[in-house]
């Protein structure tokens, strides 16, 4: 009898560093570079954030253990989060924040589930990567909490970020 191989194909990608055509002139030629992005796990009730690489896997300690669904009644009496992806591109003047896009979490610790549209984050993130700025579903006071969060990161990343990134966190 023969022993069985996990016949199940293994799915994967290729996190592409640094310029994807240094030295080369075919492969790799369009790829999109994940080097400069980073989830950010703003938790809003503690009022803090900060970067939680696992996030780019649905891995972060935020989301360990956690059932998540698409039914908000599942989560209910949970945590709010927002999982912030936050990209660094460079221009002549230096590094700056590029592509900012939040997404919206839901954790009940005691049921252990959670609320998220995992399309939406992953659909976010591409966005993010395109330099594109959403952060209108967030509250103010999230965007208060990213907006620091961002300035204490890197104060110059921040005074070299757009126009569009500065109204965008903009509080009342």
């Amino acid at each position: 009898m023969a022993s069985e191989q996990n016949s199940k194909p293994k799915l994967g990608f290729t996190i592409i560093k640094n310029d994807p055509t240094d030295g080369h002139k075919g492969f790799g030629i369009g790829s999109l570079s994940l080097e400069n992005i980073s989830p950010v796990i703003i938790d809003v009730e503690a009022g803090t954030a900060q970067v939680e690489m696992g996030a780019m896997h649905a891995r972060s300690d935020t989301e360990r253990g956690i059932k998540f669904t698409t039914d908000r009644k599942d989560s209910e009496g949970g945590k709010p989060y927002w999982l912030v992806w936050v990209t660094i591109d460079y221009r002549e003047e230096g590094p700056y924040y590029a592509g900012i896009t939040a997404c919206e979490m839901v954790v009940n610790r005691e049921k252990r589930r959670g609320y998220k549209l995992l399309a939406d984050h992953v659909n976010r993130m591409d966005k993010s990567m395109k330099r594109q700025i959403i952060v209108d579903d967030m509250d103010d006071r999230s965007k208060k909490i990213l907006k620091d969060f961002l300035k204490s990161h890197n104060a110059e990343l921040w005074e070299r970020s757009t126009p569009e990134l500065h109204e965008g966190l903009r509080t009342e």
